[in-house]
């Protein structure tokens, strides 16, 4: 299916679904776990609640359970199994029975013992469930992208802002060493002005769940609320290779490797540039999309985003001139920084050091932590929800110039798209009823 037939399909949505409740685990919690006042719970306590418990979210509830000052209260998913096993792990964890179970979200952002949420669901239902836990004043832990669309990112970070709540993005790379001390090198001049950034992410389709090929229409488990699942997305029948990880490489859902890391490489990206504000003003580029089968994101994919600071970012998946990981070219040198990597020309730079009047990024334990403690003291985090959503935004544009096949032109004050209605409306997209935002 081509890119262009999909952006049409987008915003056919027409359909109903069913919400969930709360299912037969235990939906009491002891006096020393409930929550007392947004931030901080008694003793000084951090009460979360966990919507999204497989694959990611798994990883994540074992990062909050690891932190002394941190009671995992309640745990939210509408895969029984994903559900069940995850409340056992917690109960286990504190050796009690007090982990309360829920398969629908709004009814865990109603529960007042509740401080703060990690959400990690796939990209469609980001914003649905962000808003209104930042609504109901949940701190939220929430992973990247930011959003599906580039303007439910808007409209996410107006809520967040609305409502005072403290946002972190699990873009965890900004938590790393040689990240940071790359980002200082380019900050403080290192390399000169800089004329280019070369982002390189994955390309192809990782078959995280083991279901390539699983196309097979059917019922679903039994385990799994496969209507809720859909939630806003357009009606399709169920199979394998559509839920849990591989989602991702589906439009409807997900946005490719391009938009699976976005929130990481490009993040960097602008963070060594002190521009997690920015957004380009053009861009451009092409992709490779499947001729057949379910998956319909770009395997191959190389943009050029144009910066009203007057310097290029080519991103690109696939591509061997484009190392993977986020690389800064200057006038007196070049930086390149990946997972566990890092490189430089001069090779000198290395061995760098900042000067007390220097930019020095800063220094969190870990990713979590950061989170944590900004909970406690109100300060924004590493990740918040402004940058995410600016880190996300060539991500989106550039989806929409391969899936059109056409340069556009961005205004990053008003967020959109200049001169080109169809592009524009591809910002965004409706909701398959009863859902809104």
């Amino acid at each position: 299916m081509s890119g262009l037939q999909w952006s049409r399909r987008d915003f056919l949505r027409n359909a109903s679904v069913a919400a969930a409740g709360v299912i037969g685990f235990p939906s009491w919690v002891s006096p020393a776990a409930l929550g007392r006042g947004r931030g901080v719970s008694a003793g000084n306590r951090i009460t979360v609640g966990c919507v999204g418990v497989g694959w990611q979210g798994g990883s994540n509830l074992g990062a909050f359970l690891a932190e002394p000052d941190v009671q995992v209260v309640a745990v939210c998913d509408i895969d029984r199994n994903h559900l069940e096993g995850a409340r056992r792990r917690v109960n286990n964890h504190y050796q009690n029975q007090d982990c309360k179970c829920y398969t629908d979200y709004r009814q865990m952002m109603a529960d007042p013992a509740i401080d703060a949420v990690m959400l990690a669901l796939p990209d469609h239902w980001h914003a649905l469930v962000a808003v209104e836990a930042a609504r109901a004043g949940k701190d939220i832990y929430g992973e990247k992208p930011l959003t599906h669309t580039l303007r439910e990112g808007r409209i996410l970070c107006d809520t967040v802002c609305r409502y005072g709540v403290i946002w972190q993005t699990g873009s965890w790379q900004r938590s790393e060493a040689n990240f940071r001390f790359a980002c200082e090198l380019v900050r403080n001049g290192r390399i000169g002005r800089v004329h280019t950034v070369e982002v390189g992410l994955p390309s192809g389709h990782s078959d995280f769940a083991n279901t390539r090929g699983q196309e097979k229409m059917g019922p679903p488990p039994p385990e799994l609320d496969y209507e809720t699942w859909l939630g806003p997305a357009p009606w399709a029948p169920y199979c394998p290779a559509r839920v849990h990880k591989n989602w991702r490489w589906i439009y409807d859902y997900g946005g490719g490797q391009l938009m699976d890391w976005v929130g990481h490489h490009v993040d960097i990206a602008h963070w060594g540039l002190n521009l997690d504000q920015a957004a380009p003003i053009e861009i451009e580029g092409t992709g490779e999309f499947p001729q057949d089968g379910l998956w319909n994101t770009a395997t191959r994919y190389r943009l050029a985003a144009k910066y009203a600071e007057g310097f290029e970012m080519i991103i690109a998946g696939g591509y061997n001139d484009i190392r993977g990981g986020t690389k800064w070219l200057g006038t007196d040198g070049w930086v390149w920084v990946d997972r566990g990597r890092l490189d430089a020309f001069p090779k000198k730079l290395l061995q760098e050091r900042f000067g007390p009047s220097e930019v020095h990024l800063p220094r969190v334990a870990n990713h979590v932590r950061n989170f944590l403690d900004c909970v406690k003291s109100r300060k924004q985090t590493l990740t918040p929800c402004q940058t995410a959503h600016h880190s996300a935004i060539p991500g989106h544009l550039g989806l929409v110039a391969m899936l059109l096949g056409r340069k556009i032109r961005f205004d990053p004050t008003t967020e959109t798209i200049l001169n080109d209605s169809t592009a524009n409306q591809m910002l965004g997209h409706s909701y398959r009823s009863p859902w809104t935002l």
